[in-house]
């Protein structure tokens, strides 16, 4: 075993902890037990090499972004966050500049996708490190689809919605979070819209939300949600999983977590064999557009040891520890940098094919405007997940349910 393999630094490492330094790390709670156990043991492995301890703190995916809010605002709490989409941009000035780190990791591990770099630059500067994006795609019952009287996936979104008219039918429904659920609910949400050609704001960042495109995707989200399974307007981000492994379901959109989450349970081999996945459909707009999910890990400037913050953070990144990380998330954690598309994680099983690509594909939050505090609040604030739920449930009629979102809007895109 070489010694990255084995846990111990080189010879020349690039950042050299600060003398008697620990760090606390806040992240997300893991949905693929592998991954986790991957990270912990590479970040045991750094703890052994360098005598740094290094305290994991674990909170749900929609308590990480208010926690990590108010760290970096009272100027206290963990030295590092993982967390989501351009959740960074909230606070900038309140993060260490790791713009050598990110620059060392991109040149040594093949450079990092445009999308996943997009979420960690701000003026020319690195203010976070692009961890992962997280796939998000169709998860589906293969013998449900069929007993509805269609042999394969329809590749467009009138198709999909036909398909969804006939699995009601059938009493095998499917199911969409319009609930505010951090990935599913903003992906789904974001995937709407952008296929039927809308946008939040345009690329000089003027609000654009009030269009011919976004009723058009209201309109159709209306349809699919009266096929939907009840409820689905308070789903979080757990709750299509649960859904989906009791069989109240057999359509709905997630990470290759829900696959596994079957595989690993004997009581759901049956619903596990049965499993497909494919990519979201094509809408009006013609091509894939889909937000996946995305996470960077920041140093908040409060920590006492950034040197050993992005100590850890660089032994991470080293080849076999990434390498070990990504294929022991078993697809669920799609690379930052472009050397680790190579892992055989992504060609080990048809499951992972939708997958595969999603940081080579993602588009990022905001489009067609510009990433920074205007994107992540809106995002943060749930408004174009609002702005759907509104209209869907009849809360609000499709005018004013986007007329309320552009007045949200308006308050961030100044």
């Amino acid at each position: 075993m070489n010694r990255a393999a084995a846990g111990a630094p080189p010879a020349a490492a690039m950042f050299t902890p600060e003398e008697g330094a620990s760090l606390r790390l806040l992240r997300w709670v893991p949905f693929v037990k592998g991954e986790e156990e991957a990270w912990n043991a590479n970040t045991k492995a750094f703890t052994d090499a360098t005598g740094v301890q290094v305290t994991i703190d674990q909170e749900s995916w929609e308590d990480v972004r208010p926690k990590a809010a108010v760290a970096a605002n009272v100027g206290s709490g963990p030295d590092m966050v993982m967390s989501w989409f351009d959740d960074p941009f909230q606070y900038p000035d309140k993060l260490v500049d790791v713009t050598d780190l990110c620059t060392h990791l991109g040149d040594a591990h093949g450079g990092w996708y445009d999308g996943l770099a997009a979420y960690g630059q701000q003026d020319g500067k690195w203010i976070s490190t692009p961890l992962c994006a997280i796939g998000n795609a169709i998860c589906y019952r293969d013998s449900h689809m069929k007993a509805a009287g269609f042999n394969e996936f329809p590749k467009d979104t009138e198709g999909f919605l036909k398909l969804c008219e006939a699995l009601k039918a059938k009493g095998t429904p499917a199911g969409f979070p319009h609930g505010k659920a951090v990935g599913d609910g903003n992906n789904y949400a974001h995937w709407l819209l952008w296929s039927h050609g809308g946008m939040q704001v345009d690329e000089a960042g003027k609000v654009a939300i009030n269009s011919p495109e976004t009723v058009a995707a209201i309109e159709y989200a209306k349809k699919l949600y009266a096929t939907f399974i009840p409820g689905t307007e308070s789903w979080l981000d757990i709750n299509n999983n649960r859904a989906f492994l009791a069989g109240e379901v057999s359509l709905t959109a997630n990470g290759v977590s829900l696959y596994y989450a079957a595989l690993k349970d004997p009581a759901l081999k049956a619903i596990a064999d049965d499993i497909r996945t494919t990519n979201l459909p094509i809408g009006p707009v013609g091509k894939s557009v889909e937000l996946a999910q995305t996470s960077t890990i920041s140093i908040f400037n409060h920590c006492k040891y950034p040197n050993a913050a992005k100590a850890y953070l660089e032994f991470m990144y080293r080849s076999d520890n990434m390498n070990r990380w990504i294929e022991a998330a078993s697809a669920y954690c799609c690379q930052a940098l472009k050397e680790f598309a190579a892992n055989p994680v992504w060609t080990s099983n048809p499951i992972h094919a939708p997958y595969a690509k999603a940081s080579e594909s993602l588009r990022v939050n905001g489009y067609a405007g510009p990433l920074g505090p205007a994107s992540a609040g809106a995002m943060a604030d749930y408004v174009l997940v609002d702005m759907f739920a509104e209209a869907v449930t009849g809360q609000r009629t499709t005018e004013d349910a986007i007329a309320n979102a552009e007045r949200r809007l308006q308050r961030y895109y100044r």
